[in-house]
């Protein structure tokens, strides 16, 4: 049975005041100086900031997360918070999305990003044709597809695979989008050369992990490419639930029942050999 709510849907690219951005509880606005301040008062969030276009990217993910002093702070309210941040920074939806994502993806690629160096390795990893799971914003995606390669990225929040189809001719990428559960995912078997889950399984517990990597294998034709992040404890304001290390890493390797590699690398890296699936 389906349950109806009256909570709103967020919607990215809804028109909005420049210099403000709001959603349900969560106010973000640019001011003429300052960092980034958050003021919580009467169950609303109030965030402030001087940021200019120059400064939005994936870098701000590091910025917002040092600014936390607030334990209840969750992933609901970053997340909120790094929409409000590009929204209210630069005037026009479309416009404000396409400079973070102009900037992230320079960034990726000349190595400044704090994510660069997985990225690099995964594009090092993949093979042929890719379809990857839990996309995001679809940074790693796009990075693929602008070398050329066929690239299907997918997420189940509508809003980051409609935002990604509204940026990418911005930038000049072809790139297809799925919305759906990385546990199911409607490709037929064997229709990928690689399938990717970059920074995904972290966000899941371990039952629905085995259900993604299971996913995974039946898609992929010849490797399934997984990186996790290495913590003492999960950020939860990034939705993390649970940690790896290289062990844990090998035990989710060994419970697939095909060939695998474990590394580190900036993180854990898992690769499945799926020829043998």
């Amino acid at each position: 049975m389906s349950t109806i709510t009256n909570e709103p849907v967020l919607d990215s690219l809804a028109p909005s005041t420049p210099g403000l951005w709001s959603f349900g509880h969560v106010t973000v606005e640019r001011v003429e100086s300052g960092p980034i301040s958050l003021d919580r008062r009467g169950g609303r969030l109030h965030v402030r900031h001087s940021l200019t276009p120059a400064d939005l990217s994936e870098r701000l993910v590091a910025g917002v997360t040092s600014s936390i002093q607030d334990a209840e702070f969750g992933q609901d309210e970053f997340e909120l918070t790094m929409v409000g941040l590009v929204r209210s920074t630069v005037d026009g939806a479309l416009a404000s999305w396409t400079t973070y994502y102009r900037n992230s993806l320079a960034e990726l690629l000349d190595g400044t990003a704090d994510f660069a160096p997985i990225h690099d390795k995964a594009e090092e990893l993949v093979r042929g044709s890719v379809l990857d799971l839990g996309s995001c914003f679809g940074f790693l995606p796009l990075r693929l597809a602008r070398a050329g390669m066929d690239v299907t990225a997918t997420d189940i929040l509508p809003g980051t695979m409609i935002l990604l189809d509204a940026v990418a001719p911005e930038l000049g990428i072809t790139i297809d989008t799925v919305i759906c559960d990385a546990g199911e995912v409607p490709a037929p078997d064997n229709s990928a050369d690689t399938v990717t889950a970059i920074h995904l399984l972290e966000h899941v517990d371990d039952a629905v992990g085995e259900t993604v990597i299971a996913q995974a294998l039946r898609i992929a034709r010849q490797r399934v490419v997984i990186a996790v992040p290495f913590e003492d404890e999960a950020t939860a304001c990034h939705g993390h639930i649970r940690t790896f290390d290289l062990e844990s890493l090998q035990a989710v390797g060994r419970q697939t029942g095909v060939p695998f590699e474990v590394f580190e690398h900036h993180g854990g890296w898992l690769v499945l050999d799926a020829t043998a699936a």
